[in-house]
């Protein structure tokens, strides 16, 4: 599944990245990263093409290639338009990153059918959906699927037991999908962080963040750039020996 390169080769010169949810977050941190090794990226987004359009543009400053895809990942007509687009700008698709989901807190006696078909949709069904769209355009030396999971599923919260209940089927897909396809040479892995300094979690209390960074062994709560680091790794063949497994990005939360 290598391929071999010069030294001086960045290690994802000449793949191909998606990337949903890319407009924000740890998506974001994660494209920009992807393309500073080389890659070139499709940042896809539902509806913030305001965002998306800037990470495209900060990662073409750098001299990479990028492009913005607006998708909504529960849809598979959508998602079909997506990668037929990037297909057609980039050539075949070497790497999958999952990671566009939703947050939705509720307490046991309240959780609706609305709210749980809408996460299992767009953290869980996605997750089926793009990877079933981007199958047939991987090229036959192999690729690379990284799905983003949660600590929750390990450690749930009160109120988010539907969130936990999404990101633990993500984990689930992602060790199924590994066995399916490692005769393709394909790997697929999670990664699960805990809080991360998102606009997502911006509205959880301090005093909440502050329990989570006091129970974290490195004493501080995580940015998206730690995540993408790990994402860039499982998505490189760096990582080639290591499929169906999530990787717990939580700083050592205890």
């Amino acid at each position: 599944m290598s391929q071999t390169q010069s030294p001086s080769a960045p290690r994802l010169a000449g793949r191909t990245a998606i990337v949903t949810g890319g407009s924000r977050g740890i998506g974001a941190a994660v494209a920009r990263r992807l393309a500073a090794d080389g890659a070139r990226v499709a940042v896809v987004y539902r509806s913030n093409s305001n965002e998306a359009n800037a990470v495209v543009e900060s990662i073409r400053k750098t001299g990479a290639e990028a492009i913005a895809v607006q998708a909504d990942v529960a849809d598979a007509a959508s998602v079909n338009t997506m990668v037929t687009t990037v297909r057609e700008a980039f050539g075949a698709i070497d790497i999958l990153i999952n990671n566009a989901g939703i947050l939705e807190g509720q307490p046991v006696g309240e959780i609706d059918q609305t709210s749980f078909d809408a996460q299992f949709r767009t953290n869980a069904f996605s997750v089926i959906l793009v990877t079933q769209a981007v199958l047939p355009h991987v090229p036959a030396r192999g690729g690379h699927i990284v799905n983003v999971s949660s600590s929750l599923v390990y450690r749930p919260r009160a109120g988010l037991a539907v969130y936990a209940a999404s990101k633990a089927a993500v984990d689930g897909l992602t060790h199924a999908f590994a066995v399916e396809l490692g005769p393709r040479n394909i790997t697929v892995n999670a990664v699960a962080p805990a809080l991360t300094r998102t606009d997502m979690t911006a509205p959880i209390p301090d005093e909440v963040k502050d329990r989570m960074r006091e129970s974290t062994p490195l004493g501080r709560l995580a940015e998206p750039e730690d995540i993408a680091d790990a994402i860039a790794f499982l998505a490189s063949d760096d990582a080639r020996w290591v499929t169906g497994r999530t990787l717990k990005t939580d700083g050592g939360f205890i």
